[in-house]
């Protein structure tokens, strides 16, 4: 493991100390049992990091940012316990949802709740800033839903392109991350220059993870993602790679996916014809091109902060997406 690594874990193991903590209460029992069961369910923690990271970056204490990180990190919870209800997930990190494991009325319980808690979470931070943090947090939900609002529409409607898709996927995905970098150079008092580069570093990192999280649902490992590849297909939901092999296929090929837009989504029994579609029209090959533009944007915005650990470590995550796996 390199010396970025370990500190990228050392900031992860602090996140999760601070989230198997800040849950204190037990009853009643049918919301916090399920509500520290997805606590508990692990993932990358890649907001809460770079939250921590973004506040190192400008010059400030990593610690003083731990409780703006938690609560990010928990209302990024809130979002997936919610979009697993919508999307009739049935798995999530290898683990039963937890609309499967309770029923829909604990999970819609249970997203409530997160979403207060990310509240109480982001409220203990001390600093300066806190109403303008508050405000960007708060933007940041009303993104996210409007971003998942777009997300089911597309999957009945007909007629989306590639820059509407794009238009989704910086509200759902992009604008959280950005809001974690935000808000991190907020908290590390970062100049006002500092603070919308790393705005800009977020918006176009939670970008390019989108498009790889596209690309990993049709050529992804399934043991390493810990879910089914091709949910994206079956479930009619228009990805960049969809979109993207619609505006170039012909022929049977382009019936084939028409016929996925058609029926709100496609058989599994046709995948492997649908990623062979995928490779054929440079589909696969253009979702790449985009990622690696957006981290080379990413990249560039992160040379107008000051050399340190944390910038370089910025830089390193950027790279790391694009060869991450899961």
């Amino acid at each position: 493991m390199n010396a970025h690594a370990s500190q990228y874990d050392t900031y992860k193991r602090l996140v999760e100390r601070s989230l198997s903590g800040f849950v204190r209460e037990r009853a009643p029992r049918s919301l916090y049992e399920p509500l520290k069961y997805v606590l508990d369910g692990g993932g990358k923690r890649i907001r809460p990091v770079l939250l921590l990271l973004s506040c190192e970056a400008v010059g400030g204490t990593p610690a003083k940012a731990v409780y703006a990180g938690t609560a990010i990190e928990i209302l990024h919870n809130f979002t997936l316990v919610h979009d697993d209800i919508m999307d009739r997930a049935g798995s999530r990190r290898g683990r039963q949802t937890v609309h499967t494991k309770w029923d829909t009325n604990v999970a819609i319980l249970v997203g409530d709740e997160l979403l207060a808690l990310a509240y109480r979470a982001l409220l203990k931070t001390s600093s300066p800033n806190i109403q303008e943090i508050a405000k960007i947090f708060t933007e940041g939900v009303v993104e996210v839903c409007e971003g998942q609002a777009y997300d089911k529409e597309f999957e009945t409607r007909s007629s989306v392109g590639v820059k509407d898709y794009i238009l989704m996927i910086d509200k759902k995905t992009a604008k959280m991350v950005a809001v974690a970098a935000e808000i991190g150079a907020l908290i590390g008092n970062g100049s006002r220059s500092s603070v919308l580069a790393l705005r800009k570093y977020g918006e176009y990192v939670g970008r390019a993870f989108q498009i790889q999280d596209d690309l990993l649902d049709v050529i992804g490992n399934e043991q390493e993602l810990g879910k089914a590849v091709g949910g994206d297909l079956v479930e009619g939901k228009k990805t960049f790679l969809l979109l993207e092999a619609l505006r170039v296929a012909r022929g049977r090929d382009k019936k084939t996916l028409v016929e996925i837009v058609k029926n709100n989504g496609g058989s599994r029994r046709l995948f492997s014809t649908y990623r062979r579609i995928y490779f054929e029209t440079g589909a696969i090959d253009a979702a790449r091109r985009r990622i690696e533009k957006d981290i080379r944007r990413a990249k560039r915005e992160l040379h107008k902060l000051p050399k340190s650990r944390a910038q370089a470590m910025l830089a390193w995550f950027a790279d790391m997406l694009l060869n991450r796996t899961y």
